[in-house]
């Protein structure tokens, strides 16, 4: 590649992935400035970390490959969590620009939410034991097509908010899941301190500057999650994952085909 203007080329990217990185920065910056959040030499050095590459893994992409796979093992299948959740709300952020990449990652109007088939009934038993106190469940991500991974490794590159490909993700395994709690008399959020995808650390569990009501709301979230069998992610107070993730293949299964 020839060089322009003296501009490294390892540091030349799109239009708009600098567009779009300019929009996360200055996202960024805004939240952790409100929130008391990380340093501003921490949030800078985002900006200008290169995007590396990756040796892609392993990832089953035919669901001809799936089904032979949930054949050989069925604790391997995706189920829609409707299917065993009662009561349970979607907010699908991804399918939306309401996330913090502004645009749409997954197909719009998508009203589907999967796990393999233990982080279900984890999950479901969760919401058994939440809807005896008045509580349920809104569901914010669930099962991640390895694609999408992808799309977010070329707009960021930065492992402290993406997942690298190169390792994948729970998401993409389909035993993580983003979620928060509601009032089930009104199927109001109860307050968490943060929205959801906030690069502060005021979203951290760890984090102890605020309310007691919050505090209590998280936990009452984290101890119903780990009774279950899942491990809370420390930066993200909504993130959830079944451990020994390792069993179950990376997808790149899109939604549509899942459901055949």
């Amino acid at each position: 590649m020839v060089k322009k203007w003296g501009v490294n080329p390892h540091f030349q990217k799109k239009p708009e992935q600098l567009i779009f990185q300019a929009m996360f920065l200055h996202r960024f910056l805004v939240t952790s400035l409100c929130l008391g959040g990380v340093s501003i030499a921490g949030m800078l050095s985002f900006a200008v970390q290169a995007q590396s590459s990756y040796q892609r893994p392993v990832v089953i992409e035919r669901p001809k490959e799936y089904k032979a796979l949930i054949q050989r093992d069925p604790e391997q299948r995706l189920i829609e969590l409707s299917t065993v959740i009662k009561n349970l709300v979607y907010d699908i952020r991804y399918a939306t620009n309401q996330n913090f990449t502004g645009q749409p990652l997954y197909p719009l109007r998508t009203r589907v939410c999967y796990l393999r088939k233990p982080a279900a009934e984890a999950l479901a038993r969760v919401a058994k034991s939440l809807q005896q106190k008045g509580w349920g469940l809104k569901i914010f991500d669930a099962y991640r097509p390895f694609g999408v991974t992808e799309q977010f490794w070329k707009l960021i590159g930065d492992e402290r908010y993406v997942a690298n490909p190169a390792k994948g993700s729970g998401h993409n395994r389909g035993i993580a899941v983003d979620l928060t709690l509601i009032d089930l008399s009104t199927l109001q959020e109860l307050d968490m301190g943060t929205g959801f995808d906030n690069f502060s650390d005021t979203a951290h569990h760890s984090f102890t500057g605020l309310s007691a009501q919050v505090l209590q709301n998280r936990k009452l979230l984290r101890e119903e999650m780990i009774a279950q069998g899942f491990v809370p992610l420390e930066t993200e107070w909504w993130h959830y994952s079944l451990p020994n993730g390792a069993r179950f293949p990376l997808l790149n299964i899109p939604f549509k085909k899942v459901m055949r």
